[in-house]
Order: structure tokens, then sequence, then C-alpha cells
């Protein structure tokens, strides 16, 4: 292990910390035993204060930074980019740090069903950036998640409700704790992961109809669901004057619900943690 010249801890470096499922992962690291936590993010201000860890601003497109930042790393939860134009190129710029680096095993946050061909578009840029990590040389273990339980509530906004082109199609959304939790076991002893693709998902698939019964009950709210067309979806979200490529990944969200793309449920979360994954009413009740 590196930790540092003389020492047994495991370093472990996570990025994306400052935000919800990063932060949570390096709670949980700080808490386990054998530990030296390197946390880093773009926005200081938002990072976790964590007694023993040390933060470092980390911008993905800025390569020295991310060398700096992974040197000695045993194990390196790579946080994918925001939505960005650039996206890849970030991420091309990590992974490649992250050789030079020495890093012993990348956990990468991956998305359900990654490929060139999702749905989901922003899944094919998850899609390439596995290809890389793959041609990459290092160890790596594959977290492809389902849509994040606890996001529904912010598609359905103040306004208590979900538009989109999702018809009757399902999703298995994820808690994003159960995420955090497989992240943070993974990184402390990645050897038996190595060269894995974890499909994390929750117990049971549901419909967006359903989704938004499931949180009126949770929340003790009203949530509706509103099935919307392409042409409706596209107007509903065109005050946000976002580019078109954006636009297009916040529909497809909805569109791959529809096509039955992520009406998928695994036993992989409780492979990992030992215990049923979150549902999704419990997850809505009390968001991470």
């Amino acid at each position: 292990m590196a930790g540092g010249e003389g020492s047994d801890l495991m370093r472990v470096v996570v990025t994306g910390a400052t935000g919800t499922v990063g932060g949570q992962v390096s709670r949980l690291l700080s808490a386990a035993p054998g530990i030296e936590l390197r946390t880093t993010g773009r926005s200081p201000e938002r990072a976790p204060q964590i007694e023993g860890a040390t933060f470092l601003r980390v911008d993905f497109a800025d390569a020295a930074a991310c060398r700096g930042a992974f040197a000695g790393a045993d194990s390196l939860l790579l946080v994918s980019a925001g939505e960005a134009s650039d996206r890849l190129e970030q991420h091309r710029t990590a992974i490649a740090a992250a050789v030079e680096a020495g890093v012993g095993h990348v956990v990468y946050t991956s998305f359900l069903g990654a490929s060139a061909e999702a749905e989901f578009t922003l899944a094919r840029d998850h899609g390439q950036t596995e290809q890389m990590l793959r041609d990459s040389g290092l160890a790596w273990t594959f977290l492809r998640d389902s849509f994040y339980s606890e996001v529904l509530l912010d598609f359905a906004g103040p306004e208590r409700v979900i538009r989109g082109p999702g018809g009757t199609g399902r999703c298995a959304f994820v808690s994003r704790r159960d995420v955090a939790e497989v992240a943070a076991s993974i990184l402390r002893d990645p050897g038996p992961w190595r060269g894995r693709v974890l499909d994390l998902t929750g117990p049971v698939a549901v419909s967006l109809a359903e989704a938004a019964l499931l949180m009126t009950r949770a929340r003790r709210e009203e949530y509706e669901y509103v099935d919307e067309t392409l042409a409706d979806a596209r107007a509903s979200r065109a005050p946000y004057q976002a580019p078109d490529w954006q636009v297009e990944a916040w529909i497809s969200t909805y569109t791959a619900i529809a096509a039955g793309a992520l009406d998928v449920v695994t036993d992989d979360v409780r492979e990992v943690l030992g215990r049923e994954p979150i549902a999704l009413a419990e997850a809505v009740a009390d968001p991470l």
C-alpha cells in the first residue's frame, strides 16, 4: 500500500467529493480504519469537512493538478464529470493522469447500459470512458448506476410534477446511499472487484406514474407524472435556453425509460453490501 513512506495506510482518493455521492463516499471512508483519505473537487467551499482528510482543488481539465492529486493512490474513485460538451476530453485527461500517477485501481461511476448505442445520450459518454479505462492498463471496476431515486425530486421540482415522454416504461431507480456504500466498500478492498462491471439498481422497477404515487405516500404531499410527447418535452424545456445536445440528453432520460432500457433489476448491490437495496419510497422520504 502507498499511504506515504513507511506507512501501512491505504491511500484512497475520491474525486467529486463536493458532490452528493462523492461527499458521502468520503464520509464513509473517513470512518473506516487504515485509510489515508484525499478528496478533490472544484468548489472548496462545498467540500465535506472531514478530520484527517486532505482536500485538493482539482479540475479534470488540469492534467498537472490531477497527477498531483492522484499520486500514490491505491484506489481512486473517478466520479464522472458533470454534463458538458467537453466531458469526454475531461475524462481522457483524468485517466491519463491516473496512469502517470501510478494509481492502483480506478472505480468509475458509469451508467446502466453504457454504450455507443445507448438511448440515454449521456450513457454514450460513459461507454467511451469505460473503453478509455479498458485501454489504459489500469485496474478498474465500473459502477453502472441506474437513475438515482432522489433525482426524481429534482425532476418534479417545486410543482411536484414529473414531466417527460417516459410512457409506461419502467426503471429500477437506485438510491444514492447504496451507490456510495458500494463505492466505499470497493475502494477499501478493490482486488475482488477488478475487471467487474456492476449494474446498480433498486429492488424493483416502477413506471414514472408508480414512482409519483410512491413519492406521494412517502413524503405525504401530492406528486404527479405527466406523460409528454417529444414536441411537448422540447417546448417545456425551451425556457432553460440550454444547447440542443443538453436538451436532447434531458429528454432521452425519459425516452430511455419508455424504451425499456432501464427496466433492469440486479442483485449487484446485495452482492457487495450483503443486504437488499433501498426502496424508492425510503430513498425519497429521506434523500441524500
